[in-house]
């Protein structure tokens, strides 16, 4: 790679490994959190602990799932464009 290229920072591996790495650390933060602080239930299904960690995971995985599903529908051929 050239000098006059321009790296971005997820250009190493190793800031995309300390990025991960942060990520676990919050996201166990959160759930460590979801222990100790008194929370204001609206909900009966809201006394399940951890229950907005599940709550979040379940909807991304769904979320992934339904979107790849559309693609199918959605995706046009290549070529779609040319004459």
């Amino acid at each position: 790679m050239d000098d006059q290229e321009k790296r971005h920072i997820f250009d190493d591996p190793q800031n995309v490994k300390r990025a991960i790495h942060a990520l676990y650390v919050i996201c166990g933060l959160s759930l460590l959190a979801d222990f100790l602080i008194k929370r204001h239930i609206d909900h009966p299904w809201e006394v399940v602990p951890a229950f907005y960690c599940i709550y979040g995971f379940v909807a991304c995985v769904l979320l992934v799932l339904v979107a790849k599903e559309m693609r199918k529908v959605l995706m046009r051929k290549d070529d779609y464009y040319d004459d």
